[in-house]
């Protein structure tokens, strides 16, 4: 079971809940989730594009994106790790940010609401640290210092336990191949275990990589 199903999914109503909370008729189910991908998706480039990256590590910090919508109000709650690369102009780029979601989703009745809420360990949670290895990977670091250096950081943000997996054209060998390291406790059987888990893919020279993260917080 643990091998065929999302961690994430098979631990809903237990210990994970939905990033994204609204209602909706059927006949319009998939234009809100079509909305819901726009909006992340209009964040993310956002954060890329005009945001300098002051973490020092090349990573942009989102953890994750709530949504939760009304009928005059659209509710955004981002995650990160390192959000004064949002704050540290006030308001202003939030403000704009909200422009700009406005304007991708096309709606005029419903007002969009942006808050910030910061992640006092971030490198436990294992978004931020596949965009960790993905720019180590990027940087032309070998992938097995990658991974050591990622399960490092996860340590010293007091995990339980952590299992990092990389697929692909590894160090550009001509055989794509799967290697995983883990360290600690990750028992995936378990509902009751909280576990946070992350597919990640990241482009280099040699081809498409695919990196997972599964960490383990806590019973």
């Amino acid at each position: 079971m643990a091998q065929k199903i999302n961690p994430l999914g098979f631990r809903l109503g237990t210990t994970q809940s939905h990033h994204s909370i609204w209602f909706a008729q059927p006949k319009d189910y998939s234009d809100g989730l079509q909305e819901d991908q726009k909006i992340r998706d209009c964040i993310k480039n956002y954060i890329q594009k005009n945001m300098k990256i002051s973490s020092g590590s090349g990573v942009e910090g989102i953890a994750r994106i709530e949504i939760r919508k009304r009928i005059d109000l659209i509710q955004v709650k981002i995650y990160m790790g390192f959000p004064k690369l949002l704050i540290e102009d006030g308001t202003r780029r939030i403000e704009e940010l909200q422009r700009i979601v406005q304007k991708e989703i096309n709606s005029v009745n419903r007002k969009i609401n942006i808050t910030i809420t910061k992640i006092t360990k971030p490198y436990g949670d294992p978004n931020i640290l596949a965009e960790f290895i993905a720019g180590q990977l990027n940087n032309r670091v070998s992938f097995r210092k990658a991974i050591q250096k990622a399960i490092e950081l996860a340590e010293q943000a007091d995990t339980k336990g952590i299992r990092v997996q990389i697929a692909g054209r590894l160090n550009g060998g001509e055989i794509a191949r799967v290697l995983w390291i883990k360290e600690g406790r990750v028992p995936l059987q378990t509902i009751r275990a909280k576990i946070d888990f992350c597919v990640y893919p990241v482009r280099t020279i040699h081809g498409l990589l695919g990196i997972k993260i599964w960490i383990f917080r806590e019973d």
